[in-house]
C-alpha cells in the first residue's frame, strides 16, 4: 500500500461502514497530524485527479482510492464527500 503520509486518512475511510463520509479539511488535518497543502483548499483537481500538477504527493489520492472511495470536494464549504465505489 503506497499511501505514505496519508495513511491515517486511508485507515479512517477504510474502517467506516457508511457508504458516504463527509470530512472537513480541519477533521482531515486532525487525522493526518499536518496541514493539507494549499491546493487541497483551492483546486478541486487535487481531489479528483491523481496525476495533476496540483498534487503535493503522488500518493495522496491513494488514501481514498485504496479505501474504495471517490472524493468530491466542496471547496466553499471546506469539506469533502468520500463515497464508496460500488
Amino acid at each position: 500500500m503506497a499511501v505514505g503520509i496519508y495513511g491515517p486518512l486511508y485507515q479512517y475511510l477504510e474502517h467506516r461502514y457508511a457508504d458516504t463520509v463527509v470530512l472537513t479539511f480541519e477533521q482531515m488535518e486532525d487525522l493526518l497530524g499536518f496541514a493539507l497543502p494549499a491546493p487541497a483548499r483551492t483546486d478541486s483537481a487535487w481531489w479528483t485527479h491523481s496525476d495533476g500538477e496540483a498534487t503535493a504527493s503522488p500518493h495522496h489520492s491513494e488514501a481514498w482510492r485504496l479505501a474504495h472511495r471517490t472524493a468530491k470536494p466542496n471547496l466553499p464549504a471546506g469539506n469533502v464527500l468520500f463515497e464508496r465505489i460500488a
